[in-house]
């Protein structure tokens, strides 16, 4: 299992993670040690315990925002598929609509050019 040197609040930690995840860890030890820095930068140094508490809470605050929007994205779509198949059934209904009265129009004009045949066929006075 390959391990990744980061640092996080000015310590350095090694870490294990699976093959192929090193630059992902060494990614979210960055964002987290930027958590830590904001925090540090807001409230002084407070300790490392109480530091690290904190920028966890807040990356989790952060999590359940993201976790809010994604649940409020997914009933959008759910809406929007439910929208869209309403709007494919009633286009379905239309176009069937349509299809009747091209058919009747059809059979209406073959009415009209039979007469009008017919009326050709007469002799003219």
């Amino acid at each position: 299992m390959p391990e990744v040197n980061v640092e996080i609040n000015g310590r350095k930690y090694r870490m294990a993670c699976e093959e192929g995840q090193q630059k992902h860890l060494i990614g979210l030890a960055r964002r987290f040690d930027a958590q830590v820095e904001g925090i540090k930068g807001a409230v002084g140094d407070i300790g490392d315990t109480r530091l690290t508490v904190m920028a966890g809470i807040a990356v989790l605050d952060e999590l359940a925002e993201a976790e809010k929007r994604i649940a409020a994205l997914q009933a959008e779509i759910k809406d929007l598929t439910v929208a869209g198949q309403q709007l494919a059934g009633e286009m379905d209904a239309l176009e069937q609509r349509f299809s009747g009265k091209l058919e009747q129009a059809a059979r209406s004009l073959e009415i009209v050019a039979g007469v009008l045949d017919e009326t050709a066929l007469i002799p003219q006075k």
